[in-house]
């Protein structure tokens, strides 16, 4: 007769196996959950992603010449700092702009602020090849704007409002603006407005209560909206290709003419590679002061 301990474990043993058994099916369909969303994310960001940097890198065997070229040459150094300018200044005008509107959207009765959130959204389902040749039709010499400044009797020459920096910031700033709005108007509408009235309560007025109860609480939602500006801005191609000049060519206008007109991919994948870098560059320095959770949180 075996001892009790071997015989207890003999009974057992099935018991294991049944236990194991439907951990395993839980573990296989949370795999088959999880196989679509890899592969997707091999095919669609992975594979052009690896085939970018391959070219890149290999002409007639490994070589860094491209991001020599592009890192060492004035002519796309000043590209990249005109892309990142741009970028930067259309960022800082959202938030100028968004920053009140959002509070006001927050602010505002129940039905105005269904109808004001929903003026925003409507945005989103507006081509951005319709928005730039409006914005063409308003800013031309003969355009809509001149045409009633002149009738006005307000100028006497048609302004330069296309072809220059600030056609492409109208236009930039017109098509991201709810990318800002609407992540603040979520932090707005979730703050605790009995932290303002507190503050009033002891003796603080409207200034100092924005400065250290409003705006602090706000900050999150600031960041997640300057993040998402700045990485779209980071590849506009549309905008600077109508609204602007030469002057004002972008990295994505520079990877656009590498490809349909000189023809260089290697050279052009460098550049995109580039663009990616630096993206992933500015994720990481809001990661650094904010955390990623808070940019999901505030979306």
């Amino acid at each position: 007769m075996p001892p009790p301990s071997e015989a207890f474990l003999a009974a057992a043993a099935p018991r294991r196996k049944r236990s194991t058994t439907p951990a395993r099916r839980r573990v296989l369909g949370y795999a088959l959950l999880i196989l679509p969303v890899l592969l997707a994310t091999l095919v669609l960001f992975v594979y052009p992603i690896g085939q970018i940097l391959t070219t890149s890198v290999v002409d007639r065997g490994l070589t860094l010449a491209n991001y020599k070229r592009a890192l060492g040459d004035p002519i796309y150094l000043r590209v990249l700092w005109i892309t990142v300018k741009i970028s930067l200044l259309t960022t800082l005008v959202c938030l100028l702009l968004g920053y009140p509107m959002a509070y006001l959207m927050a602010e505002a009765p129940p039905r105005l602020r269904g109808t004001l959130v929903a003026v925003v959204a409507i945005s989103f389902f507006m081509s951005l090849l319709v928005k730039n040749y409006a914005w063409t039709v308003l800013l031309q010499e003969t355009g809509v704007v001149n045409t009633l400044l002149r009738r006005a009797h307000i100028i006497e020459r048609p302004l330069p409002l296309m072809y220059n920096l600030f056609g492409v910031l109208v236009g930039m700033v017109h098509m991201l603006l709810p990318f800002v709005i609407l992540p603040l108007f979520s932090v707005f509408a979730g703050m605790d407005r009995t932290l303002r009235q507190a503050s009033r309560t002891l003796g603080a007025g409207g200034l100092r209560t924005f400065w250290y109860v409003t705006l602090p609480l706000s900050l999150p939602g600031v960041g997640a909206g300057a993040l998402l500006v700045l990485i779209v801005s980071l590849g506009f191609f549309i905008t600077p290709a109508l609204l602007g000049s030469p002057r004002e060519m972008m990295l994505a206008n520079l990877i656009d003419n590498q490809v349909r007109q000189v023809i260089n991919w290697p050279f052009a994948s460098a550049l995109a590679m580039l663009l990616l870098a630096f993206t992933l560059l500015t994720y990481l320095v809001y990661y650094r002061i904010f955390g990623t959770e808070r940019l999901w949180e505030q979306v």
